[in-house]
């Protein structure tokens, strides 16, 4: 089931990350960084001073946060306990999706516009300190993901195809694609099966692919506009622009099948999984008949809010 955090505001927003420890939501919303409680949906603190901000990737044992900003190519470093900037350092242009990597001890960065990933070390000195350093992708990347073993898996839009990166060695080691899926966005990884689950726009597909050599297990069809995929406990998501969540598993060996379509809130392409409770989060907002230059529907101000998905399928 469906209901909704009417939250406000202004700016307009994108990944929003879970801290399911703290009961915490990190909701970027373009120059600043709402945390919201996760069990009322109000507002605990309001991190300032970004320009267009995308992701949150989230460091306990350092007790530091990061948000990338894609104007000015940066990542902006808080504290987890106090919610007070640290300091900032540079990515690369279009700093957008990042992700903590448990086995390095480094935030790895997607760089649209530079074609690049960029590993920062999060214990960085956030007032002196410069990125680690920066892999070349040859496309444009959109949604990364870390193993925890090495391995950092970058969807590139605009080939087609899912990059794996050598967290360690930083290099390119492999390169899948993701035929009959395009335009890869959103993706996702069941760890322990060793599968990757990959949210496409053109066509409209949810490819699921063997991790560790690229073979394509299964297409899925999904909605219009994919933007996040996630694994939860045998399930796996697709959230899409039309307002549709699409739910797919594993019914038998090798079968993978969409088992529910949940009907969102138009414009909940993105999401986050609390592990523990398996309760989904999508931001969104209502929607006017206006279009911006992209041709998408302009929000009705201050009507922002984050949907929360409740499990109850078994």
């Amino acid at each position: 089931m469906a209901k909704a955090f009417h939250v406000g505001g202004e700016g307009g927003w994108d990944y929003i990350t879970v801290d399911d420890e703290h009961h915490k939501l990190y909701v970027t919303r373009s120059t600043h960084t709402m945390i919201l409680d996760e069990l009322t949906g109000k507002t605990i603190a309001d991190i300032p001073g970004q320009q267009r901000n995308h992701g949150v990737a989230l460091a306990p044992a350092l007790g530091r946060g990061f948000i990338t900003d894609g104007k000015d190519g940066s990542v902006t470093i808080f504290d987890l306990a106090t919610n007070r900037v640290l300091g900032t350092v540079k990515a690369a242009e279009d700093a957008d999706a990042i992700v903590f990597d448990a086995a390095t001890g480094k935030v790895f960065i997607s760089c649209g516009d530079a074609a690049a990933v960029v590993a920062i070390a999060a214990d960085v000195d956030p007032v002196k300190g410069k990125a680690d350093a920066t892999v070349a992708l040859g496309g444009k990347p959109e949604a990364l993901l870390a193993d925890g073993k090495g391995k950092i898996f970058v969807n590139l839009e605009d080939k087609n195809e899912v990059v794996v990166v050598d967290s360690k060695a930083m290099k390119v080691v492999a390169r899948y694609p993701t035929s009959p899926g395009g335009a890869p966005v959103g993706l996702a990884m069941d760890a322990a099966r060793r599968r990757l689950f990959i949210g496409c726009r053109n066509p409209q597909k949810l490819i699921v692919m063997n991790a560790d050599d690229g073979n394509v297990l299964a297409d899925l069809p999904i909605g219009a506009g994919v933007d996040a995929a996630r694994f939860d406990d045998g399930y796996f998501f697709a959230s899409c622009r039309d307002g549709t969540l699409a739910v797919a598993k594993e019914t038998s060996p090798g079968k993978f099948e969409i088992v529910q379509t949940v009907h969102t809130q138009p414009g909940a392409r993105t999401m986050d999984v609390n592990h523990r409770t398996h309760t989904l989060y999508l931001p969104t907002a209502e929607m006017t008949d206006a279009k911006d230059p992209r041709g998408r529907p302009i929000p009705k101000a201050n009507s922002f809010m984050v949907q929360v998905v409740e499990r109850t399928l078994n």
